[in-house]
């Protein structure tokens, strides 16, 4: 074509072709169809159309623990085939990404086929079931050099994304104390009957929502260096089943209901975390607090599209938090939405992670969380279990 033709038809042509010369699918397989594997089915097939992805990802195989669930997982959500077979999903030639949303104790040996297969994987907080797990996947993704990453989607959204810029910029100054938590209140009910949720050590609340404020925690100030912790279990016996009445109807319940961390980071800065499945009235408490020598920050996922900053400037009079709408001019917001205050929303955060995925496949460049940024959180995870049996404090 003619670079001096200015033919506007002409033009579209040769746009669309340097478009398509720069556009390729990927083959992608999902482990889980549940919660979390609907979620990243959703956000596969709406990452290209969002953020104009030069990766444009293709449904290949979803994988399930029955084959009757994966065909209905197949039909649900476009994929091209299915199988109940985790292995044949991984060994797949047309599978060329994985992403595991099983659940944790599944990680370590699905994570470890595909690094043999040099397929780049993408893999559900948290990364393994134990510090051991974490640790072999770390060994087994960085041996390979394929591109691997952890999903902590929580920390994505516009206003933590802006936060960890305010931070980072210097606005409120030298940190001095942070306090974070992820609070939930699904099994607040000491009625409601035990699960699969109330077993096995990872299941509980420091295996399913500590891992979301610790990774926050280093995200947004940094290493921890030194802690002391509690874990506990408030309702030690649950009913076996939702109708069960008799006290012989009752299940132990072998996980923790609560946690709480008091800890210093490297940068001198105090902290205290708290995690909890019985909050009562707590729906999503992804909830931080960051004080600084110029300011401070706070932020509630149960509000995720405003950030509340303080700045110790101007008359005193004058002063005090004000509220922070994200718009488009903070981080990832106007590829959903072009009107300010009008938010985002929790599977755009998904949406968000499958880009920077297909970036760090595309450019052979890691992204964080990487797998060795999971193992730092499983690291604290199991610190803080350590910490509350022995009742001291630990070095990391």
């Amino acid at each position: 074509m003619d670079s001096e033709d200015t033919n506007f038809a002409t033009g579209c042509k040769f746009i669309l072709h340097e478009e398509a010369l720069s556009m390729r699918e990927i083959g992608i397989g999902i482990v889980g169809g549940g919660y979390m594997g609907k979620a990243h089915a959703v956000a596969m097939q709406s990452v290209g159309a969002v953020f104009n992805t030069n990766l444009r990802p293709r449904l290949e195989m979803v994988c399930a623990t029955t084959d009757q669930s994966a065909e209905k997982y197949r039909k649900s959500f476009g994929f091209k085939r299915c199988t109940s077979d985790w292995q044949k999903l991984v060994d797949d030639p047309n599978v060329e990404a994985i992403v595991i949303a099983s659940p944790q104790e599944t990680h370590r040996e699905i994570a470890e086929a595909a690094f043999l297969c040099r397929k780049p994987v993408f893999c559900e907080k948290p990364l393994g079931a134990s510090l051991e797990d974490s640790q072999a996947m770390v060994a087994a993704a960085e041996n390979s050099g394929v591109v691997n990453m952890v999903g902590f989607n929580y920390i994505r959204t516009p206003a933590a994304q802006f936060a960890r810029s305010l931070i980072a910029e210097g606005e409120v100054g030298d940190i001095t104390w942070f306090r974070g938590e992820h609070t939930e209140d699904f099994y607040a009910d000491p009625a409601l009957s035990a699960s699969w949720r109330t077993r096995g050590k990872s299941n509980g609340t420091m295996g399913d929502l500590a891992p979301h404020m610790i990774n926050g925690a280093l995200a947004l100030v940094g290493p921890i260096v030194t802690l002391i912790a509690e874990v506990e279990t408030v309702h030690s016996k649950r009913p076996t089943t939702s109708s069960a009445s008799d006290a012989k109807d009752l299940s132990d319940v072998t996980n923790d209901d609560q946690g709480q961390i008091m800890c210093r980071f490297e940068n001198g800065a105090m902290g205290h975390l708290f995690f909890s499945r019985i909050a009562t009235g707590r729906k999503m408490g992804y909830v931080f607090e960051v004080t600084g020598t110029k300011g401070a920050i706070r932020f509630d996922q149960e509000d995720q599209n405003a950030l509340w900053l303080y700045k110790a400037e101007g008359p005193e009079h004058l002063r005090g938090f004000r509220k922070i709408l994200t718009g488009p001019s903070h981080p990832d917001y106007l590829a959903f939405c072009q009107g300010p205050g009008h938010g985002t929303g929790y599977q755009d955060q998904i949406i968000i992670e499958a880009r920077d995925f297909l970036q760090a496949i595309e450019t052979k460049k890691a992204v964080w969380p990487t797998f060795r940024d999971g193992m730092d959180v499983n690291r604290i995870v199991e610190l803080a279990h350590d910490s509350s049996e022995s009742k001291t404090w630990m070095n990391v």
